[in-house]
């Protein structure tokens, strides 16, 4: 399905027939910003709930609506605020401007993703957002794709400009063009490559 042959690094629990299982449904949080590239994110909220991977949106802003790089509202699940955030299998990042910005000055965010790369917990970020990653400190030493014009920003990183790069628990993608692939791999990661291959069928992905 994908250019890149991601199911020999992932960890299933059972596999027969060449048929990739899951015994537990997953959990991702996924962050909105003002100025979110909203594209990026309403694609890979879609795929994953499709998949019946539970997918909360997390307002950073203090308000429940937030507002895209477009001016589109969307009004997120659920604020930073309310309540633990580190039981979840995934945190993603969205990309736009300013978006990335925004969620890089969010401190709180900070700490949660501190903490989950310190126990190796998935975090993904496409466009403009791994250059948060790399702000943290948690691009040292890995691999990692962004936006064009930003690789600068990937502080630590060995910068490739492949569409997807996937090193240990980080996974990088280039921008909004590459946001239904983006979703359909994040689906594989978490619910298995059957999972990922059925939904890109019902939607007629080639």
């Amino acid at each position: 399905l994908f250019p890149f042959a991601i199911s020999r690094f992932l960890p299933y629990d059972i596999v027969i027939n060449n048929k990739c299982r899951y015994k537990h449904m997953k959990i991702t949080f996924f962050f909105l910003a003002t100025g979110f590239e909203e594209l990026e994110a309403l694609a890979v909220v879609d795929i994953l709930r499709r998949a019946d991977i539970t997918c909360t949106t997390v307002s950073v802003t203090g308000d429940i609506n937030v507002t895209s790089s477009h001016k589109i509202t969307v009004k997120a699940d659920r604020l930073f605020e309310d309540g633990s955030l580190f039981d979840a299998d995934m945190l993603i990042l969205p990309g736009g401007a300013p978006g990335y910005k925004n969620l890089l000055a969010h401190e709180g965010l900070k700490e949660l993703l501190c903490s989950y790369n310190a126990e190796k917990k998935y975090i993904a970020a496409i466009c403009g957002a791994p250059s948060v990653l790399g702000a943290h400190g948690l691009l040292k030493g890995r691999k990692a794709t962004c936006y064009p014009g930003i690789e600068k920003e990937l502080t630590g990183a060995d910068y490739t400009n492949s569409n997807v790069v996937k090193d240990g628990h980080i996974i990088t993608r280039r921008g909004v063009g590459t946001a239904l692939d983006f979703a359909l791999a994040l689906t594989e990661i978490l619910a298995g490559c059957d999972k990922s291959s059925e939904i890109a069928k019902s939607i007629l992905h080639a």
